[in-house]
């Protein structure tokens, strides 16, 4: 090879050595899963309202329901479920789920109304929700999604930690569903890259702006809620959930956001088409719908993730040493820190060495997802499709 391609190999690679060097060492510890929600008791447990939406959720809603209404917590609870307009019998199975486990007084079924402009369907119902459960004095929302079955303890660790660690919003990254060879490939490594976007350890610091929230499982003081304008104050945005967390921050209140391996998702995504619609649907969004940080993604992914393997194939058919080395200690470096996290989803060690492939199909989704936005079909879910911001 020229000298001088030769000297640009060499310094791009030990440019990204030099960044995962840095992640690992100063980015929060974001690779690391040890942010979890710890037992506690309290002297007396405050009245809990669920607000679940739910669009067309038949398949998943009655496990939902009865995770919930099964909750070993001593305080006063009870559930709102709204429907917003489902055609599958959503809100019969829920109310059918409650009678079945004598609790039918504990369940309230809201008929959604319809999408008013400016809203998002999840967030319109919330919005209800929310609206009906003022009538019950909550202490606390849980603020969850229809998919989601609940450990036994979920809710009075919840409570627990929002109580002692004095946090105005407490929510969990569940555990998401990983059968499927698509998902084993792909959906451990969604959650990295979402902590690496926003480190737990950042997010549970008072003293840092970084703020994030998982929606499929978030509790929250209304008061705090109130405080920054209620539920309508993100009305439009598909990125809720860290919308939610960056306002309840910004409005000085403290929040947390942790892992849990008992709370899991029941959505399956068992094809790529699947995880990549869900990918698709707001990664352009996450990027404020800007061109030039689009462009940044796509180098940025290329030099962090995919750039160490083909500098170590080009130093192995070139025979340079140091890109050899420097490539494989980069690839190295990548899957020691993508390693907690496939632990974390049972799966092998071995698989931590795919990331730079999950990062490829990850940058395709985002430039799809670009490519959807600029055609008006942006955040398409549920038969509903949101259009492009200007």
């Amino acid at each position: 090879m020229p000298p001088v391609f030769t000297l640009v190999l060499l310094s791009v690679t030990a440019l990204s050595l030099v960044i995962w060097l840095v992640l690992l060492l100063f980015w929060g510890q974001f690779w690391r899963t040890d942010q979890r929600l710890q037992g506690g008791d309290l002297r007396a447990w405050p009245t809990v309202v669920v607000v679940i939406p739910a669009r067309n959720e038949a398949a998943v809603i009655g496990i939902s329901v009865r995770s919930l209404l099964e909750q070993d917590y001593a305080g006063t609870l009870h559930l709102i479920l709204v429907d917003d307009q489902s055609d599958d019998g959503t809100g019969n199975i829920a109310r059918q789920t409650a009678l079945e486990l004598g609790k039918g007084d504990r369940l309230t079924v809201i008929e959604g109304t319809p999408l008013p402009r400016g809203w998002s369907g999840k967030l319109w119902a919330l919005s209800q929700g929310i609206e009906a459960a003022r009538a019950l004095h909550p202490d606390y929302l849980l603020l969850t999604d229809a998919d989601i079955a609940h450990d036994r303890q979920n809710l009075r660790q919840l409570v627990a930690h929002a109580r002692q660690q004095q946090c105005a919003l407490v929510s969990l990254m569940v555990k998401l569903r990983c059968q499927s060879v698509w998902e084993k490939l792909l959906i451990p490594a969604f959650v990295f890259f979402f902590a690496k976007l926003y480190p737990f350890r950042w997010v549970n610091d008072p003293q840092r702006v970084t703020a994030a929230a998982a929606g499929g499982c978030i509790l929250i003081d209304p008061l705090a809620l109130d405080k920054i304008g209620g539920i309508a104050c993100i009305r439009d945005a598909l990125i809720d959930d860290c919308s939610l967390a960056a306002a309840v921050k910004q409005a000085g209140y403290r929040i947390w956001l942790g892992l849990t391996p008992t709370t899991v998702s029941l959505r399956a995504y068992n094809t790529l088409g699947s995880i990549w619609q869900m990918v698709a649907r707001t990664a352009y969004t996450q990027l404020s719908y800007s061109p030039l940080l689009l462009v940044g993604t796509v180098i940025g992914m290329t030099l962090v993730y995919l750039w160490a393997p083909l500098a170590l194939g080009i130093g192995l058919i070139s025979q340079s040493l140091p890109l050899i080395v420097m490539g494989g200690l980069t690839w190295g470096l990548m899957a020691i820190a993508y390693g907690p996290t496939v632990r974390f989803y049972g799966l092998n060690g071995t698989w931590a060495l795919t990331l730079p492939v999950i990062a490829c199909l990850y940058t395709l989704m985002t430039l799809d997802s670009a490519r959807r936005h600029w055609q008006g079909r942006g955040g398409a879910w549920k038969g509903r499709v949101y259009p492009r911001k200007s």
